[in-house]
């Protein structure tokens, strides 16, 4: 979008594309502005590729009033550096820095967007239904660790079925490596995976292969290194509210105004200059707001506006289980499209492994839990949760299945093991291949996590490059958080979790891509599923109230997906030991009338690892194999298997 300018107080001054940053101008030059409400005096330092012959320039800007100071730099341009001296003392980064080629404490760096050559102008987005996520970390996707790195494996993703990626957090933080979480310049990509320009090449690799991107953003807290907010107004923050991470970001308490602007217009900044599809919102539980606006309906308005019509996707992690967060705004809810759906996995996790202890004690992973996410999404809707002591959830009524995103494994699930280990890795390989099944072809909108399509060898685990004392700080913050778990508590499993500032920690994170070739028998099971979710039209765009489902046994249950003229598919799962039912007075298992259920997928069948599948409906009524997943379709009874 060009530079234009308007006129103010008698004068023409650049109209911005965001309220705060460096803008390079057509007419040459760049225009600074940055919100400083506790300074008197707030000037720019060009630190290079300014007129001087490297020398520093200093350049005061002019106060606006309500703490906003701005002005034009002639001798400034792209990939000048420059930081902002305050009151004419120290200077520090921009707070909304489009690039810190030298970390959070060097000089930021003027970009410029519209040098980038877009091929992507025909792209108009994701839709909301018949979707497939795949989270990855840019940093151990690849042994390069690289933006252009990761576009080289875009294509095994589209053959393989996925159809949006979702980045881990990007916004730049210190040290050499980390999961993003604890981000400090929100405008800026890290330097750590390239330059913002081979971002841009990502994403626009991506769309010209279908693929849609959507970005994980952290707008609950700042990470502790690097942070210099506060230096440019104590009014960033809040002690109105609580949170596990450090002081939380003030959206409604005196002067958030633009601190509310902050935030909402970052997210619109993803949306336009890097042409993402969308974003996933970290934590919602801890983004505190009581103002008539929510702040996240704001960020959601300001994404859509700055999509210009583009499709986008808005996702949210909540763990209280808010359905208001993806409920209409016209409905008082905050217009958001999609939430994480923490029950399914916990349920999956605990019924694969056995174990029911930490955040999964009140999980069973009975049939009927299974049965009820299917049918509901979540599963505590407002019932007492024993574990946290208090009601859980909201009622989920009305919502459409594709609104919840449902995974066996993302980032926190399989560092949570303490080990990085995998969720394959834990549990027999019948069990993981039906659970696979069930999680793939169910109606919620599924996620992968790296790797998992090709059962990755390799962990992930917790890993944050910093400083000697806060590094000692978080490996005892994580052992404490580990220490739920009653089999981590243990002295051998304490010394076997791993230091999070280890390089060793995180080079042991890194997938080898070379597995996708030769783990054959997993990559044939999900490559299979999503061919079968995406040919199949019950399984690609789900319907409210358009299956059913009922317990067989203790570990054994069916879903029914109802078609038209019962054009019907049976999804059995057994995740127990064999299973005789004889009799089998149970109505979802009977053919429609006039047809007979006949084999349609396994997750017994040898190209995956298993034995093969024998007729289930049988004279001697219904034999389920154990620790298996079967999908059956309504045929004509001369055409069903026997």
């Amino acid at each position: 979008m060009p530079m234009r300018t308007k006129e103010r107080k008698g004068e023409a001054e650049p109209l911005r594309r965001f309220p705060i940053g460096a803008e390079p101008l057509e007419t040459g030059g760049v225009h600074f502005r940055v919100w400083a409400p506790r300074r008197q005096a707030v000037e720019v330092v060009l630190e290079s590729g300014g007129e001087g012959n490297g020398k520093s320039l200093i350049h005061p800007l002019t106060a606006e009033g309500s703490g906003y100071f701005s002005g034009t730099v002639a001798e400034a341009g792209p990939g000048t550096l420059y930081r902002y001296r305050l009151d004419g003392d120290a200077a520090f980064p921009d707070p909304a820095s489009r690039f810190q080629p030298d970390g959070p404490h060097g000089p930021s760096q003027v970009i410029d967007p519209d040098t980038f050559a877009w091929t992507d102008r025909d792209w108009r987005g994701p839709a909301f239904e018949g979707q497939v996520f795949y989270e990855l970390h840019i940093g151990t996707f690849t042994p390069e660790g690289t933006w252009r790195a990761a576009a080289e494996w875009l294509p095994s993703l589209v053959e393989l079925g996925i159809t949006v990626l979702e980045v881990m957090p990007v916004a730049d933080f210190s040290g050499t490596f980390g999961w993003g979480y604890d981000g400090v310049n929100l405008y800026a990509p890290t330097r750590l995976y390239g330059t913002p320009d081979d971002m841009r090449g990502f994403v626009d690799r991506a769309h010209s292969l279908g693929l849609a991107v959507i970005l994980d953003v952290v707008y609950n807290h700042l990470g502790p290194d690097g942070n210099y907010l506060a230096l440019y107004s104590e009014d960033y923050f809040t002690d109105r509210h609580e949170t596990d991470w450090g002081r939380p970001i003030n959206f409604d308490d005196e002067n958030s105004g633009p601190v509310r602007e902050f935030f909402a217009e970052n997210a619109g900044y993803w949306i336009d200059e890097y042409h993402l599809d969308g974003l996933r919102l970290d934590a919602t539980q801890n983004i505190y707001d009581d103002s008539p606006e929510h702040i996240l309906t704001m960020i959601g308005r300001r994404a859509h506006a700055a999509a210009r019509g583009r499709r986008i996707l808005l996702t949210a992690e909540n763990e209280e289980q808010q359905v208001r967060l993806i409920q209409p705004v016209e409905r008082g809810g905050y217009g958001l499209d999609m939430i994480w759906n923490d029950d399914f996995h916990h349920s999956a996790r605990v019924a694969a492994t056995g174990r029911s202890e930490g955040y999964y004690t009140d999980y069973r992973g009975a049939p009927q839990e299974f049965i009820s996410a299917a049918k509901y999404g979540f599963l505590f809707q407002g019932q007492y949760n024993t574990r946290q002591a208090k009601h859980r959830g909201t009622p989920t009524f009305g919502i459409e299945p594709s609104a919840f995103v449902t995974f066996l494994q993302n980032h926190d699930q399989v560092a949570n093991s303490a080990t990085g280990a995998r969720l394959h890795q834990t549990t027999a390989p019948g069990c993981y291949r039906a659970l696979t099944a069930l999680f793939l072809l169910g109606p919620g909108t599924p996620l992968l996590f790296q790797g998992q399509e090709f059962a990755a060898s390799s962990p992930f685990v917790y890993f944050a490059d910093q400083q000697p004392e806060l590094a000692e700080l978080t490996f005892r913050g994580r052992k404490h958080f580990l220490s739920q778990f009653r089999s981590l508590v243990t002295h051998v499993m304490q010394e076997r979790i791993p230091r999070p500032s280890d390089p060793a920690t995180f080079q042991r994170s890194k997938l080898d891509q070379g597995e996708r070739a030769r783990h054959t028998e997993a990559m044939a099971l999900h490559r299979d599923l999503l061919r079968l979710r995406r040919e199949e039209p019950l399984f690609h765009v789900p319907r409210r109230g358009g299956l059913d489902g009922a317990a067989l046994a203790g570990e054994a249950f069916v879903l029914r997906f109802f078609g038209d003229d019962g054009d019907d598919r049976l999804l059995v799962v057994n995740l127990g030991s064999d299973l005789h039912l004889n009799p089998a007075p149970e109505p979802l298992l009977a053919p429609p009338l006039g047809r007979a259920w006949g084999l349609l997928w396994s997750s017994e069948a040898p190209a995956y690892g298993g034995t093969g599948t024998p007729a289930l409906d049988t004279e001697e009524n219904w034999r389920i194999p154990g620790h298996a997943a079967v999908v059956l379709s309504a045929r004509g009874e001369d055409q069903a298997d026997v």
